[in-house]
């Protein structure tokens, strides 16, 4: 059974409040959706980091709203 299915979408603003890795972000509808993840070297790093410093504090470095 094959069915078709058009569509016209006009989107006059559109707000993201945040996506994520593993985010999908849908307009419209779709007979498959395919993942595609990309990976970017934007700064042209070519040595691997250093190890981070472990934090030991007990509040958060970002205050949080109540």
């Amino acid at each position: 059974m094959n069915i078709t299915v058009h569509q016209s979408i006009s989107i006059y603003m559109i707000k993201v409040g945040a996506i994520t890795n593993s985010s999908v972000l849908q307009i419209g509808s779709t007979g498959s959706l395919q993942a595609q993840s990309d990976i970017y070297n934007t700064g042209g790093f070519t040595e691997a980091v250093e190890e981070a410093e472990a934090i030991s504090e007990t509040t958060p470095l970002v205050p949080l709203a109540p």
